[in-house]
């Protein structure tokens, strides 16, 4: 037999040129018994998808298998917290932060109350009781007393 229509279908096939119901002869012309030796190399590629449909059916008993997989476990229960909960780190924090202050003081205390530290450099003395002599002379009281006497210039 000359199968040269089924040899020109299979060529434009290749091309990507054949409209369905080219396909669709291929596809019957290889579902056939009597494939010649030459052409039988692609009856696989046009039966496929026939023989597929037939094998690879699921069963009515399939999304029951398949629910019985999953099994979804109970939905978890909201826990309550209550306030004091809520607050117990912030108020660990705080308690931390209170004790370091307090220990700062403590040890300020101390440190005052041991003596008056020595000055890092040899033979410096303090000559002065009070406020320090760079609080007295703020540039505030400075430009005060500059305002002052301009006005007293002026009249």
């Amino acid at each position: 037999m000359d199968y040269k229509y089924i040899e020109q279908l299979l060529e434009r096939y290749w091309k990507c040129e054949t409209s369905l119901e080219e396909e669709h002869i291929l596809r019957t012309f290889f579902r056939q018994k009597d494939v010649p030796e030459s052409l039988r190399q692609y009856r696989d590629l046009f039966c496929y998808e026939h023989e597929e449909k037939e094998t690879d059916v699921l069963g009515s008993d399939f999304d029951a298998k398949m629910l019985a997989m999953v099994d979804e476990p109970e939905p978890v229960k909201a826990v309550t917290i209550s306030l004091r909960q809520r607050f117990m780190p912030l108020l660990k924090a705080a308690a931390s932060v209170a004790i370091v202050l307090a220990l700062g003081n403590v040890a300020q205390v101390m440190f005052n109350e041991g003596g008056q530290p020595e000055p890092a450099v040899a033979g410096f003395q303090k000559t002065h009781n009070g406020p320090s002599v760079a609080m007295s002379d703020s540039a505030k009281t400075d430009s005060m007393k500059q305002a002052s006497a301009a006005t007293t210039i002026l009249k």
